[in-house]
């Protein structure tokens, strides 16, 4: 007697599946597919009417896949949508930071296409395989969801197909460390296969290097799962470990079981759903003219994204906002620093002077400051006495720091070099100063 299984397109429920689709090898299997035809290629169910099914079979059968034709062969295909998302709004003031020439086709989030691949290594180079490649989109007010796998690496052509056709509709790419891995990782697959041409994305988000510089400071790692939880407040529960990944896939094309993969789409989708929930929020948080975060980390790194975009006075505002929380010790004297650079770029001298004279100590940062110090005394006040007076304070503080150990003897030597220069030409300004002052 056949056991009838219905597959259900919820992703959730296919993971359920796996006990079910646990069965004596005599009993025979036959799977419908529930849900929507694609309009793109030919599909081909994947249920036996008899017989047990192979490895390929069976990852069908879990995920309740379909198979996908094109005129360079065969991939496997897996959709799911989840609703509990919905699209930002990107303003003009967050494009600007994110990327500054963009096209008008970055504000339109409809032309947005996720991406994150799951490679057979993590090093990338001509002999790396990008195996599944996950996209995600706004669609139907949630984020769909498509998977692109290669069942042996013969599939890999129709897949990069299947990509390109993708990209052609949605052409705004948007990754997570895309722009250095996963992205370059494709166009040299693209180049290997020579009959398909890359595609060419309109514009590239890679939202990486915004959250180094928002949350890094915060919570030492920028994974996305720690993003997820800490960040977005979202746990994605078990998950595989990243490194494993390749193995798992690997085994699987030798012959080995399908289950381990399952996993790894559930990985990949999660990975999709805090890229897009994490794009949502850095655009929010870039596209607030007066932020309203109540964590000073967070308005630091703000402040620190707009300075190397040019918006200056929005950045010398938010480095104000953070240093009027508790921030760690470094960053403190950090934020203080690039306050200070601005305020003097301003011509806002007094406000210099009380931050380096706050940022002073053993530290690039307090050296810096020691630094400014005596060129604002030595220029701005017309006060060489004074600014002699700072720079010996700097020589000294250096001393002590080298006598117990807690600078750098290459840093020593040049930070004191470079004083003891400033020094004996202001003992010679002086001096000059005090003849002139004798003979008039």
């Amino acid at each position: 007697m056949g056991i009838q299984l219905n597959v259900s397109l919820t992703t959730p429920d296919r993971f359920a599946r796996l006990k079910a689709l646990e069965r004596p090898s005599t009993l025979p299997l036959s799977v419908h597919e529930v849900g929507p035809a694609e309009n793109r290629g030919e599909e081909e169910s994947i249920g036996r009417a008899s017989g047990v099914a192979s490895g390929s079979e069976r990852l069908a059968l879990i995920l309740g896949a379909s198979i996908k034709r094109n005129r360079h062969g065969e991939h496997m295909s897996l959709h799911c949508w989840y609703g509990d998302h919905s699209p930002c709004a990107p303003d003009a003031a967050a494009l600007r930071l994110l990327v500054p020439d963009a096209p008008e086709d970055v504000a339109d989030t409809q032309q947005w296409l996720f991406l994150d691949t799951e490679t057979t290594g993590l090093a990338g180079g001509t002999g790396t395989y990008p195996f599944l490649v996950g996209l995600a989109w706004w669609e139907g007010g949630g984020l769909e969801v498509e998977q692109l796998f290669m069942r042996e690496y013969s599939e890999e052509r129709s897949l990069l197909v299947a990509l390109a056709e993708r990209m052609a509709e949605r052409p705004v790419l948007v990754t997570f460390n895309g722009k250095s891995f996963d992205w370059p990782l494709l166009e040299t697959r693209y180049r290997m296969a020579r009959t398909i041409p890359p595609p060419a994305p309109r514009a590239h988000l890679d939202f990486l290097h915004p959250a180094r510089n928002l949350w890094r400071l915060r919570l030492g790692s920028v994974r996305l799962s720690e993003l997820e939880r800490h960040v977005l407040g979202w746990d994605r529960g078990p998950d595989v470990v990243s490194e494993m990944i390749p193995r798992i896939y690997l085994d699987f094309v030798r012959g080995g079981h399908a289950d381990p993969l399952v996993p790894v789409f559930q990985h990949n989708q999660m990975d999709l759903r805090g890229l897009a929930g994490l794009s949502g929020r850095i655009v929010s948080l870039l596209g607030e003219e007066e932020l309203s975060s109540q964590d000073g980390l967070e308005l630091y790194g703000v402040s620190r994204i707009c300075e190397r975009r040019g918006e200056v006075k929005r950045a010398r505002k938010l480095y104000e906002q953070s240093i009027g929380f508790v921030l760690p010790m470094e960053t403190d004297r950090a934020a203080r620093a690039a306050l200070a650079r601005l305020a003097k770029r301003d011509g806002d001298l007094a406000r210099a002077r009380e931050l380096w004279e706050s940022a002073l100590g053993n530290s690039r940062e307090g050296y810096e400051a020691y630094e400014q110090l005596a060129i604002y005394y030595e220029h701005e006040a017309r006060e060489p006495r004074q600014a002699m007076a700072i720079t010996r304070e700097a020589l000294a503080q250096l001393r002590r720091a080298n006598q117990v150990g807690t600078i750098a003897a290459a840093t020593y030597r040049t930070i004191k070099e470079r004083f003891e220069h400033r020094l004996v030409r202001l003992e010679r300004k002086a001096g000059h100063t005090l003849l002139d002052a004798f003979d008039s």
